[in-house]
């Protein structure tokens, strides 16, 4: 391999530089590192340029290759300036106490509150008497093991209890809908874009030094387009997405109305023989459980489509894992990246081009329709639902059934898809079914042998909880004065169900038939009570927020009740 005549060049420029600074074995042993470098035909390159023999670069290469002895130290042991850490004993320990305020310092250190840059370490450093500069900083904190670190998303916050469970029932349900033909989705809000002149996150290939240029600030213009508003629909099965891109309000009327255009422009096409679809969705937002009007708009859906629509929401805390931010949306954001999304009809030609080596297909439509916001739903609207809870977690599991269900499909497992109707009027609840297994977690025996082992402390905890109130012994025969709201059997059920967490005391206190501040009273006393007797009540996976909702749920998993217990108050 020849060296062209550019490189010679800039081997004669650096030994000019150099060699006056070295002796004669340096010369030789600069030129013999650069001849190495070079390969074949470096030797002569390098004579060349430096203008002496090849011999001599020959020789230099020789004594590299010979590992001859260095030349030793220019100075004798201890001579040059020494280190600020050795000159100056506290350092490191002022140091490492302004950046680790909470494990070895004062809380109080005067940085706590500001960024430890190493210039501003440093300025402190020397208003305390250590006298250093901010290089001086930077190496000390690399000696200790320290670097320059960015905020790591790893903290999820609490873990539910019933995380692994619910994702297994939602793969068991989406597995029944996909084996019987009918339609699985998942669904969820993108993040709101700004639309205009904005700076958008990425890097996109331009001209160098001609950058797209967007305004300074992410101020929204009012006089603009606004904000676009995608909700997001995938296809678990068919690897399709849609998208509509709403104008107005991200509301659950908004997130219904996406699924309905999906359903009628892609969804009925591809499923033509569907009666039920599963959609998965995050626990909040304008589709999470909690929101009423994302129910009574799946009603609506239902009823219009004929289709028996099941919602199984994630757990909380777990809305990364929905399948719609990592099948659709991170495709999605990294097609526009670097790109200013100047109008809706960019946004929605953006969404429509975006696909995947696997074969994802997007298609997406604006929406410019109005979605007023603080539209309230009603607790009987709630309860005229045609909705059915399942029997695991009905708070997050449920299915809105149409107006005449479809019959279930025989030799197909279909556990809770194919549930009664809650606009049958469910039967008055009483206080034996509320004794019933599926609400307490134990059977009659267990219940009527916790109710007779705690009446009697119970009993015992009131009366001396009287007689304080009173400021002596009672006056009247026991059973005279006004009666108990509860009885004792009654306060320990009442602790009990709400020990499981079937619904709040507010809905207890409805199902006794008393008000709240009597259940709160029933659950102070009693459950110190199953605490010194040894008894735990474990967390039920039904949850309930109206009688309506117990009613339903005991009509269709409920036992026989018993007859009523009728113990002593």
């Amino acid at each position: 391999m020849s060296v062209s005549e550019s490189t010679r060049e800039q081997l004669a420029a650096k030994f000019a530089v150099l060699f006056p600074h070295l002796d004669e074995r340096q010369r030789r042993l600069l030129m013999g590192a650069e001849a190495r470098i070079l390969g074949h035909g470096g030797i002569r390159a390098v004579a060349r340029a430096a203008g002496v023999s090849e011999a001599t670069v020959r020789k230099g290469v020789d004594e590299l290759e010979a590992g001859e002895a260095s030349l030793g130290r220019v100075r004798r042991p201890g001579g040059g300036r020494k280190k600020a850490a050795d000159l100056d004993a506290g350092l490191r320990t002022a140091l490492l106490e302004l950046v680790e305020p909470d494990m070895r310092g004062d809380p109080m250190s005067p940085l706590r509150w500001t960024t430890k840059s190493t210039r501003n370490l440093a300025a402190e450093l020397t208003r305390q008497g250590h006298r250093v500069c901010a290089d001086t900083v930077g190496d000390l904190l690399r000696e200790e093991g320290f670097s320059l670190q960015a905020n790591a998303k790893t903290v999820e916050g609490a873990q539910h209890p019933d995380r692994d469970a619910q994702f297994r029932y939602i793969n068991e349900q989406a597995r029944a809908h996909r084996d019987a033909g009918d339609a699985v989705i998942s669904v969820d809000t993108k993040k709101k874009e700004l639309v205009g002149q904005y700076r958008n996150a990425g890097r996109e290939w331009q001209p160098q030094g001609e950058p797209v240029k967007v305004k300074t600030h992410d101020f929204l213009d009012r006089q603009g387009p606004g904000k676009a508003i995608p909700y997001g629909i995938y296809d678990t099965i068919a690897n399709t997405g849609w998208v509509s891109v709403g104008t107005d309000h991200d509301t659950a009327a908004f997130a219904v109305a996406s699924i309905h255009r999906w359903w009628h422009a892609q969804g009925r096409d591809s499923y033509p023989t569907a009666t039920r679809l599963l959609i998965t969705a995050d626990a909040g937002g304008s589709n999470g459980y909690r929101t009423r009007a994302w129910k009574a708009e799946l009603a609506v859906l239902a009823a219009e489509t004929g289709l028996e629509i099941t919602v199984c929401h994630l757990p909380p805390g777990t809305s990364k894992w929905n399948k719609v931010e990592h099948r659709l949306f991170s495709h999605i954001s990294m097609n526009w990246r670097g790109r200013p999304l100047t109008s809706h009809e960019v946004i929605v030609n953006s969404i429509a081009a975006t696909t995947t080596r696997t074969g994802l297909a997007v298609r997406a439509e604006l929406d410019t329709s109005l979605y007023p916001t603080g539209v309230k739903v009603t607790d009987a609207e709630i309860d005229a639902l045609p909705m059915s809870r399942h029997r695991f977690h009905g708070d997050w599991n449920y299915t809105l059934h149409p107006a005449h269900p479809h019959p279930a499909r025989t030799g197909t497992k279909t556990t809770e898809t194919h549930a009664m109707h809650t606009t049958d009027k469910p039967g008055r609840i009483n206080s034996a079914s509320l004794r019933d297994p599926e609400l307490t977690g134990m059977t009659h025996q267990q219940l009527n042998a916790l109710i007779g082992e705690l009446t009697p402390a119970l009993a015992e905890l009131r009366e001396h909880s009287r007689c304080e109130q009173r400021g002596g012994e009672r006056r009247r025969a026991p059973g005279a004065g006004a009666k108990c709201k509860l009885t004792s059997a009654d306060r320990i059920l009442a602790t009990v169900l709400y020990l499981r967490r079937l619904g709040t005391q507010d809905l207890l206190g409805q199902l006794f038939a008393v008000n709240r501040s009597t259940i709160t009273d029933a659950v102070g006393e009693v459950r110190p009570l199953l605490k010194q007797h040894g008894h735990r009540i474990p967390a039920s996976t039904a949850r309930f927020r109206t009688p309506t909702d117990v009613t339903a749920y005991l009509e269709k998993y409920g036992t026989e009740p018993p007859k009523e217990i009728k113990p002593a108050c």
